[in-house]
């Protein structure tokens, strides 16, 4: 089981912070291992969206099949992996006390099929995507700091 947990301070409001983080449909916009987003529902948002999501990590490209199981605006959503990578994800966003913003956090649990190396191919999975996933997160923080 690979568990990834990365995090990041953003100069914005939770409100603001949620704004880019609601519409799923522009996580490509800031997850550079994200090419393309699918619904395969008629719902876009809350718990029951179900998505594809074409992720390319290096050479390696899959299909990653997800549907939400947590949407709490300003604060949460979660999801469930349901494809042939299992587990689940969670992004949390917790107002700061001393100062302005928010800290955004992204913490994943997935199981790899044995073929992607089982248990000991989510170790070096966990070190390549949590890279992958720090420069995610720097991508979401400009993108909500510097709206276009």
């Amino acid at each position: 089981m690979a568990r990834i947990r990365v995090t990041v301070a953003i100069d914005a409001s939770p409100r603001r912070i949620w704004g880019a983080l609601r519409d799923i449909s522009t996580h490509t916009r800031w997850m550079e291992d994200a090419v393309a987003i699918r619904f395969v529902t008629k719902r876009r948002r809350g718990v029951g969206t179900a998505f594809e999501c074409d992720t390319k990590v290096g050479p390696f490209r899959l299909v990653d099949r997800m549907e939400v199981t947590e949407w709490r605006p300003r604060r949460s959503m979660g999801v469930r992996h349901v494809g042939l990578v299992r587990g689940e994800g969670r992004f949390t966003i917790t107002p700061r006390r001393a100062r302005r913003g928010a800290e955004f956090r992204w913490e994943e649990h997935l199981a790899l099929p044995r073929w992607m190396g089982g248990r000991l191919g989510g170790v070096v999975i966990s070190v390549v995507l949590r890279q992958i996933w720090r420069r995610n997160l720097r991508n979401l923080k400009h993108l909500v700091e510097h709206p276009t």
